[in-house]
């Protein structure tokens, strides 16, 4: 019980940063003389430590163990956020901006593949759910700062000694994570420590690129949905700022309820229904977003999304094993972590470009392709477990 808890404050910590930067960007280009786009130049370092470090979760957790590796990452991320808070240019705040990358990748990575082992399907969409809680409440810090009339450093300062009590307590328990993963993780766990397969051998089979690219359009799907959908309710359909942005809130809003709930129901519809229905959701919430009409009908079809679409990540996660085998699940969700990288960045941007040069009631349309790529990837994974 000790480390459920433990797991479920370290996924409300990993979603903490990701929050931070929003809202403090303003201050912080003011406070050291950047522009505005500049915020590229972080994230670009970021995604790039965060896709590497993924990638390599795999062999770092048959090396070091769950336990060393989120301690030791997760005082990495502590490290590069004390960076963020005593910069004193962008010189600095880039080489910390990639080691939080690499910070986050590995802790990613690693609790995610400690909890498709350890962890059933309720409490897998009940920690996803938290991380959109860390994501929530990481806005909410900064804000509460800077409101008080404090630097913008105080933020990224007070979400470091976060992450650094978290590096401790992973740090103390790390032998505890090794015995757990050994009761609760899967059957041939032990056969998957002594003789790890050749990561050739993984990469040769089909079903992991299927999911790897699985992972890449769902990410896609939800990232592009909530980035563009304010655009699409104000200039589309018509609707006032504060309504569009509300309505975008709702949205995010929707797939943190959708993992709450169906936490609960998961076990009595099982995975693979409760997967299906939220594929099949996510396509018909596209389809009315896509459908002319009134602007009620594009708000419907947000919140269906949002809804549809909360366990497919945390399930698809879990289910990793069954696809590919115990042996190489470490391995290939590393991977799956790095391809929602991609997908999150390279998907909404393809779709931004779209819309510039059509228009912006193509996001529907956009949608309805992606979703329909999702559920034939995840249709074809089923048949080649």
């Amino acid at each position: 019980m000790s480390l459920l808890l433990l797991a479920y404050c370290a996924f409300i910590s990993l979603g903490l940063p990701d929050g931070l930067l929003g809202v403090g960007w303003p201050s912080m280009a003011d406070d050291l003389g950047l522009s505005t786009d500049t915020v590229g130049v972080l994230l670009f370092a970021s995604t790039v430590g965060y896709l590497i470090s993924s990638v390599a979760a795999g062999f770092s957790l048959a090396r070091l163990g769950v336990g060393r590796l989120l301690a030791g990452s997760t005082a990495m991320a502590s490290l590069a956020l004390a960076g963020y808070a005593v910069s004193p240019a962008l010189g600095l705040l880039v080489p910390c901006a990639l080691l939080a990358g690499f910070g986050g990748g590995a802790i990613d990575a690693g609790l995610n593949a400690y909890a498709a082992g350890a962890f059933g399907p309720k409490h897998m969409n009940w920690l996803h759910a938290f991380f959109g809680l860390g994501v929530a409440i990481g806005p909410l810090i900064m804000t509460g700062v800077l409101s008080g009339g404090l630097s913008w450093r105080w933020g990224y300062g007070l979400v470091a000694g976060a992450q650094a009590l978290l590096a401790i307590a992973f740090a103390v328990t790390a032998r505890a994570w090794v015995r757990a993963g050994a009761a609760e993780g899967p059957p041939d766990a032990q056969q998957q420590t002594t003789a790890s397969p050749r990561f050739g051998t993984t990469l040769r089979m089909p079903a992991v690129w299927l999911s790897v690219a699985a992972f890449a359009v769902y990410v896609g799907v939800e990232m592009a949905t909530g980035l563009w959908a304010f655009l699409l309710l104000t200039e589309d359909r018509g609707l006032s700022a504060a309504v569009a942005g509300f309505c975008v809130s709702a949205y995010w809003a929707s797939l943190f309820v959708g993992r709450v709930v169906q936490g609960f129901t998961v076990e009595r519809l099982g995975t693979t229904r409760t997967l299906a229905a939220g594929l099949v959701g996510m396509l018909a919430g596209s389809v009315l977003v896509a459908l002319p009409g009134p602007d009620w009908l594009a708000v419907a079809g947000l919140m269906v999304i949002g809804y549809a679409a909360a366990p497919v990540f945390p399930l698809l996660t879990l289910t990793t094993a069954d696809r590919v085998g115990a042996a190489h699940a470490d391995r290939v969700i590393g991977m799956q972590m790095a391809a929602t990288g991609l997908g999150g960045a390279l998907i909404p941007a393809g779709v931004g470009v779209l819309i510039e040069r059509v228009g912006v009631h193509t996001l529907g349309p956009s949608l309805i392709v992606l979703s329909l790529v999702l559920v034939m990837l995840y249709a074809v994974m089923t048949r080649r477990r």
